[in-house]
This record gives structure tokens, sequence and C-alpha cells, in this order.
């Protein structure tokens, strides 16, 4: 999110809140979870990020916390970091320590084919060549 929002926000290629439709409800729909998640609205299960525009870092595999020796972003200064995350109610991640706990995450029933993929389907039918009727 930091390197989306240090090239995107941070150029003036995208708004503050492009930058969260992109990050958040986008994806939400595009996975046909919104608007259970994407959306902060009673009902939701979304996750809060409290963001630091201010904030830089470099960006190193010393630091991350994925289960990986490499990162392609490796000393990259970005500007933009994820202060605080809530989820479920809960503090997970604050200033750099994660605090998650194993299986609090749950699975989340979806059906297939969001709405944006309909449409999808929709326009391709419509756009499929039909053969013409003539007399002989």
């Amino acid at each position: 999110m930091s390197v989306l929002w240090h090239h995107g926000v941070g150029t003036g290629r995208l708004t503050a809140n492009e930058f969260v439709r992109v990050t958040s409800a986008n994806t939400a729909q595009i996975f046909n979870l919104y608007p259970r998640k994407g959306a902060v609205q009673r009902g939701a299960d979304a996750d809060l990020v409290v963001w630091d525009a201010a904030a830089s870092r470099t960006i190193s595999v010393k630091t991350h916390h994925q289960n990986i020796d490499f990162n392609v972003y490796e000393g990259m200064q970005v500007t933009g970091l994820a202060r605080h995350t809530i989820s479920q109610g809960n503090l997970v991640w604050t200033d750099g320590d994660l605090r998650t706990v194993r299986g609090a995450g749950r699975y989340i029933e979806r059906p297939c084919f969001a709405a944006p993929l309909q449409a999808v389907a929709i326009r391709n039918r419509l756009d499929t060549p039909a053969p013409v009727a003539r007399a002989i």
C-alpha cells in the first residue's frame, strides 16, 4: 500500500479517495464481498487502517512480515505508512508490531460472479457477432 500511496497519491496520479477506493471498495467488489467488506457501514466487516501520509520508510526484506527472503521493492524509500490496523474490533498492527492471533480469521461465504463480472458477460454477449438471415 505504501508503494501505491507514494507513486500514486504522492505524484498526483491518484487522490486520497481514489487510493481508498482502489485498495478497499473496488477490491471487495471484484471478489464479490462488497458491501460486507470494503465499506464502513452498519453490518460491514471492514478492517480499519489509520494512515500516516507523512511517514516514510525504506522497504527491506529484513523488516517485512512475510516468509520469503527477497522483496522486489528492496531499498525503495516510500512515503505513506499504515500506523494502526483494526480487524474484528482488535488492534492487530501498531507501528510495526504485528499482533495477530493464529486462527482468528474467518471464512466468508461469497457467491460466484460478482456484479462487475456479470456486466462484462452481458457486454460480451451483446458484442458477439450474430449471423444475418438472408433470403435465398
